[in-house]
């Protein structure tokens, strides 16, 4: 396994995003269309935010088996804006941050993804997945 290996070699480069004017719904539409579980949320280049799946679970009935449950979750939706329901305070690492470093920084805190940033532009976001990914081929 290399020990400066940079995180540039794993993390999503296309990264799907959110802009801090998108609704809820549209972010609900996002996470299930792409199987995914974190959008940063942008404001131009700019990352502001990271929503995550488990945010919109906690003010939703987004897994509700009823029938009435979309229906609730428009109007629970149409409350919140993107901005009061994302994490602000991220913390970020560059692409030339070894995934070692990344892995250390994941390990100590409570989230499972990671923006990535260049020049203050947003070029990536890693996760939990992209590392475990990363292990599996080591061996």
């Amino acid at each position: 396994m290399k020990k400066r290996t940079p995180v540039s070699e794993i993390m999503t480069n296309n990264v799907i995003a959110l802009n801090k004017t998108d609704d809820l719904e549209q972010a609900e539409k996002l996470f299930k269309a792409h199987n995914i579980r974190h959008i940063p949320v942008v404001s131009g280049d700019q990352i502001i935010g990271m929503l995550s799946y488990t945010d919109l679970l906690r003010i939703s009935f987004a897994d509700a088996a009823e029938d009435y449950a979309v229906d609730v979750e428009s109007v629970v939706y149409n409350m919140f804006t993107i901005e009061q329901v994302m994490a602000k305070n991220l913390v970020s690492v560059s692409s030339g941050t070894t995934i070692k470093e990344v892995a250390e920084l994941l390990a100590k805190k409570e989230f499972h993804a990671l923006p990535v940033v260049d020049n203050n532009v947003l070029v990536g976001i890693v996760t939990t997945t992209d590392l475990i990914n990363y292990l599996i081929k080591q061996f």
